[in-house]
């Protein structure tokens, strides 16, 4: 035991280590207006010094001390929680002992703190219960240090006090992460065995493992109704239908109201099927309503070298069975030197007229070969076709309805994979056109139909390009016309050939399409004069683009806050810290702070160089705040920014400047947003009336694509997150800024970028420009109950301001085919509602 001597002019104690925090309190009696600073030992190493700053007023009024700032407490460092058992000691200035109090005997001290290093986590759960089947829940792990929730955790589930399943909470429940602001994939879900449904009860018990703790709403007893159960129902609908058919309305109601299962991309066969089904019918109705009156002849291209005949087969027949009949189809066997495919592409010509055979003498590579069929068509419009594809039998059709509905010169529909087995796969579901998108990668792709005209004005494939011929073809395309007359038919009406040796399988089996497709965009940037440097994105047919910024307008960064001093002081730190960028201002918006914390961080920001503060002494109204920020500055460009985020690039004004300046149309820029631990809070914002806005691609790890790169690759957007948003001064002006009326808490940066598109300008999500959002550290959530009414107003304001307008109604950016208001990219609409 430890004691302090009587003579020392120190005064303290070690009060407690909980989960890595040590805590206690010290105070210099010669000086006690000043902070006293400790050292700090670790299995007997001095590792740190800590210096007595926080409030203790229970040490101040229990030995009537002059001060009540005299507690440290001082955060265990990583490294030492490896398993192994470790020393902590806390010593005054002059080296004697920080006595630590034993918690077991309050009245005992010791030199010196053990601990075990292993930090305990925190868990936050709850069990849903059986619904239809499934037993339902979610649980998040609370790191003890960081405090970053998140989900994957294990799970053990009895049913009866026998362990029958092991969890893995790793699936998507957005309704979580709405609430908590956390990891979104914490869910699970245990389809129930046939031999626990029934009448009788059962009792549930789950726990997180390895430890074993008991999740919230668990245990407990329930049963689960037999589907049987639900087949018996269905046949008591059944004879009262045959025995009063007044009763036959109410039977239809019951059977529509047993649930259906939904569709995602797990189960796109399942959709695809269903979908085909219902496009041909919508075609079929279509046809009968709105006959073509016009029927121009379209030329299909179909370059061919030693294709598997059974899917050149195929191929050609699904040319052959389309439902528009006006058409030609130009093979060009590119001196493949095969008698078999020579012989039955011949029988093929003699079977159907509209095959027109063209043989090379000699290979000519994809673009050579591909410039042959051009030079032969001799339709109104040209479509392109791979050998070992297949084309859905309408695809001719809608191609040519939508040309005539938009008088588009270039139209492009959207496309999935077909494997070996049949099987559908795979989709690429497509935004309308999305130039920004174009330079990342050619997502355009399949079905490709463009005016002959145009095509010969745009002029042949360059075989510079081969491998990426086709994505040149269409930026020199962008390059001639404008974007209104290149139009996306959102109809799936492609599959390509999934095949071991394809690119739809492995594009590293050509690298050569790599290099080529750098040099395309990076040429296509040339010729529009715009300086860029341009790479591909880990060696895959990805591009990123590296604007040159060539002037240095005023930037100025918009934050506001409510004491919170130690976040906003991290974030105004980071931002001092990795900005070079040197013409900017921070402006800080005090909203009515009270905190002496929060009074002395005021004072001393505005003495740094780059800060100013403004004070906004009125009830918290986002909108308002940075409406009255943005009226006090003369900067060319703003940045809003939460004062929960924290940048760590150097050069990340100037990468935003980069993209906000590659062209007069663009009116704003979103950054990428992680969470602490590497997944993604914001990779940009999808619209519509289900779900107002939602965040795509949450949760998702920053190592991962997203929905066809979509996360790695900067590209136009409807509408991004305020939290870290770039916009033009003179748009924002325009469009009237953000709404302080009516939207003054949620929702205003969604309405503020269906503004600024409205208005004609387009919205960036650039993936380049990377930041950690430390979400819910700045404010509650929406949903709470104080905030429920206000919320529920502004969802309202929304709808009833958007909900006509085009770009709500469908997200031009955004694919048609998936929801808005379950997880974006992955959830697919009931194909019967089309």
């Amino acid at each position: 035991m430890a004691k302090q001597p009587a003579a020392s002019a120190f005064l303290g104690y070690f009060d407690s280590l909980d989960n890595g925090i040590a805590r206690g309190w010290a105070l210099d009696r010669r000086s006690a207006d000043v902070p006293t600073r400790l050292h700090i030992l670790i299995d007997g190493q001095e590792v740190d010094r800590v210096t007595c700053r926080q409030s203790r007023p229970d040490a101040q009024t229990a030995l009537g001390l002059p001060v009540e700032k005299l507690g440290f407490e001082y955060q265990v460092p990583e490294r030492y929680f490896d398993g192994g058992s470790h020393t902590i000691a806390i010593r005054f200035a002059d080296r004697s002992i920080v006595p630590f109090v034993v918690s077991s005997s309050p009245l005992e001290t010791a030199e010196a703190c053990t601990f075990d290093g292993v930090l305990t986590p925190q868990f936050q759960s709850f069990v849903d219960g059986v619904k239809q089947g499934a037993l339902r829940g979610w649980i998040l792990q609370k790191h003890p240090r960081t405090g970053v929730q998140s989900g994957n955790c294990l799970v053990s589930v009895t049913v009866n006090g026998a362990r029958v399943a092991q969890l893995r909470a790793d699936r998507y429940r957005g309704d979580v992460a709405a609430v908590l602001g956390c990891d979104p994939n914490c869910g699970f879900e245990f389809v129930l065995p046939q031999q626990f449904k029934g009448t009788s009860p059962q009792t549930f018990s789950l726990k997180v493992l390895p430890w074993n703790i008991e999740l919230s709403g668990s245990p407990f007893t329930t049963s689960v109704a037999d589907d049987a159960l639900e087949a018996r129902l269905v046949d008591i609908a059944s004879t009262i239908d045959r025995l009063y058919r007044e009763l036959a309305n109410l039977r239809m109601e019951i059977r529509d109201a047993i649930p259906k299962p939904g569709y995602n991309l797990g189960d796109y066969d399942r959709w695809a099927r269903r979908y085909y089904a219902n496009l041909r019918e919508r075609v079929a109705r279509a046809r009968l309503e709105d006959p073509l009156t016009d029927r121009p002849l379209v030329s299909i291209l179909c370059p061919t070298y030693r294709p598997l005949m059974s899917d050149f087969e195929a191929a050609i027949q699904s040319v052959i069975g389309q439902t528009y009949e006006n058409w030609e189809l130009i093979i060009v066997d590119d001196a493949g030197k095969s008698k078999e495919t020579t012989a039955r592409i011949r029988a093929f010509c003699e079977q159907d007229k509209r095959i027109r055979l063209i043989t090379l003498a000699k290979n000519a590579g994809i673009s050579g070969a591909t410039n042959v069929g051009m030079d032969a068509a001799k339709g109104v419009y040209t479509a392109f076709f791979d050998h070992d594809d297949m084309l859905v039998d309408v695809a001719i059709e809608v191609m040519v309805r939508a040309a005539q509905k938009t008088g588009a010169r270039m139209l492009y529909s959207d496309e999935d994979k077909i494997d070996q087995a049949g099987y559908f796969l795979e989709p690429n579901l497509k935004p309308d056109f999305n130039y920004r998108y174009l330079l990342g990668c050619n997502y355009i792709c399949h079905l490709t139909m463009v005016e002959t005209a145009l095509m010969r004005e745009v002029g042949p494939l360059s075989k510079t390009y081969d491998g990426a011929q086709d994505h040149d073809f269409v930026l020199r395309v962008s390059e001639t016309i404008p974007a209104a007359q290149i139009v996306h038919v959102p109809e799936v009406l492609y599959h390509w050939r999934k095949t071991p040796n394809s690119t739809a399988v492995d594009v590293s089996k050509k690298t050569y399409a790599i290099q080529a497709g750098v040099a395309c965009v990076a040429d296509h940037l040339k010729r529009r004069g715009l300086r860029a440097k341009v790479s591909s994105i880990r060696g895959l047919t990805l591009y990123g683009v590296d604007w040159q910024v060539r002037n240095a307008p005023k930037v100025a960064i918009i934050i506001p806050f409510k004491d919170q001093v130690d976040t906003t002081r991290t974030c105004v730190e980071r931002l001092l810290e990795h900005t070079k960028y040197r013409n900017f201002e921070i402006l800080l918006v005090n909203n009515w702070s009270v905190t002496r914390e929060a009074e002395a961080f005021i004072a001393e920001m505005r003495e740094t160089a780059k800060v100013r503060v403004l004070d906004v002494e009125e009830k918290f109204n986002y909108s308002r705040l940075n409406n009255l920020a943005v009226a006090t500055t003369d900067a060319k460009y703003l940045v809003f920014m939460n004062n929960d985020v924290f940048v760590e690039q150097d050069g990340w004004i100037q990468t935003a400047l980069g993209e906000i300046q590659a062209a007069p149309d663009i009116g704003a820029v979103g950054a990428k947003l992680l969470y602490p631990n590497d997944t993604i809070q914001h990779a940009g914002v999808a619209v519509g009336p289900a779900g107002i806005g939602a965040h795509v691609h949450r949760g998702q790890p920053l190592t991962e694509y997203g929905y066809i790169g979509r996360t790695m690759l900067s590209h136009e957007v409807t509408a991004v997150t305020a939290a870290a948003m770039m916009v033009r001064a003179d748009v924002f002006a325009e469009v009237g800024g953000f709404d302080e009326i009516d939207l003054t808490v949620a929702y205003n940066d969604v309405d503020l970028c269906l503004k600024i598109r409205h208005a004609g300008y387009r919205i960036v999500f650039c993936a380049e420009w990377l930041a950690y959002h430390h979400e819910s550290l700045s404010r509650g959530t929406d949903q709470s109950p104080e905030h429920e009414a206000r919320f529920f107003f502004e969802t309202e304001t929304m709808r009833r301001r958007w909900g006509e307008h085009p770009l709500f109604v469908r997200d031009p950016a955004y694919p048609a085919f998936f929801t808005v208001d379950r997880q974006p990219f992955f959830d697919l609409v009931d194909p019967d509602t089309l």
